[in-house]
């Protein structure tokens, strides 16, 4: 574990050092092609670092923030569009911190969090210690159990590394991640889960789409191409990082999954379209059809690779050995 952090501030020093290029490239060179051929290095080189991590969730992560995230920032400051763009000048460390970690800046930012968040929070970090306590019981347990057991868990990890990176951000500067809460899916992947990588892809590749599909095919039906590409995009991306994680050859699950629910938002706008609002869903039973929809087709389909590179199984020894050298530094030096 020792020489795997040791790897891991090494790939982020050299992420820091690539960024703060990116930035002096960014006052020197006007947007455009230009500015696109002077950063293509950086970009090629954060698909690569993150195959110096053996680690599943250091490989997991900063192939999520890197090679995902920060490309796609990066091809945008390259036009001098998203959140990195030079109008108006941003400063260096703002520049880094909207680069590197997976934020998104508020309009109007709360000035504290909510007690409610906080409990809210607090419950979710006690529920992902007890997971992490049963899995070692896992032998014990009916594999369909352990199995949902995992989805959840999957989630509260996600979830609980954004807030880190929140919490990260608020020291530099003022930003907030929203919560996740859905009535539809279009609510869930649209303004609920993940809204930094969301507010990119509507940039790069949504706004982009849709635009070339109206030229072609007209308004009415530009909404379509547009979000299957959308969600194409991201599927491709999800593959990166799944090989990240495992090292194996994509079998293409998760592919299938981010379609599935890139058709099922397609249908669900016709649907809207076609009732025009003279009917709706409480928004109860809405909220629970769709977290359904979304925990049965992730336990379909999402989870089948996760378990076959035995993501779960290094995940947890991680977890074990982290903990190990910490108490060794602390009690042991």
């Amino acid at each position: 574990m020792e020489g795997e952090l040791h790897n891991f501030v090494k790939v982020w020093l050299s992420i820091l050092v690539s960024l703060c290029y990116c930035y002096s490239i960014g006052k020197i060179t006007p947007k455009g092609f230009a500015r696109l051929f002077s950063i293509l290095p950086i970009i090629c080189l954060f698909l690569l670092l993150p195959l110096n991590l053996n680690s599943v969730i250091l490989s997991g992560t900063t192939g999520f923030i890197i090679a995902r995230l920060a490309n796609f920032k990066l091809l945008l400051f390259a036009f001098d569009k998203g959140p990195l763009s030079t109008d108006p000048s941003i400063s260096l460390p703002r520049f880094l911190a909207l680069a590197s970690l997976p934020i998104k800046i508020q309009a109007n930012p709360p000035q504290k969090r909510p007690r409610k968040t906080k409990k809210s929070i607090a419950i979710k970090v006690l529920v992902l210690s007890m997971f992490v306590r049963v899995f070692y019981y896992s032998d014990h347990l009916c594999p369909k159990v352990v199995s949902f057991l995992y989805c959840v868990h999957s989630y509260f990890v996600i979830e609980r590394t954004l807030d880190l990176f929140a919490v990260l951000a608020r020291a530099l500067l003022v930003v907030e991640l929203e919560p996740y809460l859905s009535t539809s899916l279009q609510d869930f992947w649209g303004t609920r889960w993940n809204l930094p990588e969301t507010s990119v892809l509507r940039t790069a590749v949504y706004e982009l789409t849709h635009g070339v599909a109206t030229c072609a095919v007209g308004p009415r039906w530009a909404q379509v191409p547009a979000v299957l590409g959308t969600f194409l995009v991201s599927a491709l991306m999800h593959e990166l990082t799944f090989y990240y994680m495992g090292r194996a050859k994509p079998t293409w699950e998760i592919t299938w999954f981010l379609l599935l629910h890139g058709v099922c938002v397609v249908a669900e706008v016709g649907l809207e379209k076609a009732v025009k609002g003279r009917w709706r869903l409480p928004r109860l039973i809405s909220t629970v059809l769709t977290v359904g929809f979304v925990m049965v087709t992730s336990y379909w389909v999402l989870l089948p690779p996760l378990v076959r590179y035995q993501v779960d199984v290094r995940a947890f020894e991680e977890y074990a050995a982290v903990g190990e050298f910490f108490k060794k530094s602390i009690f042991d030096p």
